[in-house]
C-alpha cells in the first residue's frame, strides 16, 4: 500500500509540476501543428494528409516525451530532490516507473493532436485503429525510455538537451519520415534500421496509410526491446552513479 501511495504521489506531483502546465500544453498542441504545417508548405503539390500524419504523430511524441523527461530528472538530480525520492519507501524500478509514466502519458496526448485534426480530411474507415493506439504507446515508451536515458547519463541541464538532440534529430532523418529509407546511401541504410523511431513510424504507416515495409509483429519486438534494454541501462546508471 505504501508502495501504490509513493507510485501515485510521485506521478500526480509530476504531471501537476510539469506536464499540466498551461505553457507545455499549448506547446503540446502547437507543436504537433507546425509540424504539419511545414511539411505542406515545403511541398509545391497537394499533400495528403495521409502521407504527413505518421511523421507527425511520431516526431510529435519524441519530442514531446524527450525534451520534458530529460530535462525535468536532471533539473531535480541537481536540486537534490530526486535523491529525497530515492529515499521513498518505493523500489527503484516503480520509482523510475512513476517518473516516466507522465512523460508516455504526455507523448500519447501529443500524438492524438494531429490525428484529431487529420479525421477532418480522411475517412475514419481505414484506419487500422487496433495497430495506431499500439503504434503510439509502444512510440512513446520507447521515447520516454530514451529521454531516462539521456538524463540518467549527464549531469546539467543543458548537457540533456544537447545529448538528446544528438539522438533525436538523426533519427527523424534517418527513420524514413522525409524521405524513403530506400532512397538513402546505401552505407547509411543499416543506421536507420538501428533507430527505434524507424519501427514505430512504420507501424503508424501500415495502421494509415497500409503501406509500411517492415512486418508489423517485427516493428513491435524491436521497440520493446529497444524499451526494455533503455531501461535497464538507464536503472544500473542510477545504482551505480546516484546511490552511493
Amino acid at each position: 500500500m505504501k508502495m501504490a501511495i509513493a507510485f501515485w504521489n510521485i506521478l500526480q506531483k509530476d504531471m501537476r509540476n510539469y506536464y499540466l502546465k498551461p505553457p507545455n500544453i499549448s506547446w503540446g498542441i502547437i507543436f504537433p501543428f507546425a509540424w504539419m504545417l511545414m511539411f505542406f508548405l515545403k511541398s509545391q503539390t497537394p499533400v495528403d494528409v495521409r502521407t504527413v500524419l505518421p511523421g507527425v504523430m511520431a516526431m510529435s511524441i519524441l519530442f514531446g516525451t524527450t525534451s520534458m523527461l530529460s530535462v525535468t530528472i536532471t533539473f531535480e538530480r541537481r536540486s537534490r530532490s530526486f535523491d529525497r525520492l530515492l529515499l521513498s519507501p518505493i523500489s527503484l524500478v516503480w520509482l523510475m516507473l512513476a517518473k516516466t509514466l507522465g512523460a508516455i502519458l504526455f507523448g500519447i496526448v501529443n500524438a492524438f493532436v494531429p490525428m484529431f485534426v487529420a479525421l477532418f480530411f480522411i475517412p475514419v474507415s481505414n484506419i487500422n485503429w487496433i495497430v495506431v493506439i499500439s503504434s503510439v504507446i509502444f512510440i512513446a515508451v520507447t521515447s520516454t525510455f530514451l529521454g531516462l536515458f539521456i538524463a540518467v547519463s549527464v549531469s546539467e541541464v543543458f548537457e540533456a538537451q544537447t545529448f538528446s538532440n544528438f539522438f533525436r534529430f538523426p533519427m527523424v532523418f534517418f527513420c524514413g519520415l522525409f524521405f524513403p529509407i530506400s532512397r538513402l546511401p546505401v552505407f547509411l541504410r543499416p543506421i536507420s534500421y538501428a533507430i527505434p523511431l524507424t519501427y514505430g513510424a512504420d507501424l503508424l504507416k501500415i495502421a494509415i496509410n497500409q503501406n509500411g515495409h517492415i512486418s508489423l509483429w517485427i516493428s513491435l519486438s524491436v521497440l520493446i526491446l529497444f524499451s526494455i534494454t533503455l531501461f535497464i541501462i538507464s536503472r544500473r546508471n542510477i545504482q551505480h552513479r546516484w546511490i552511493y
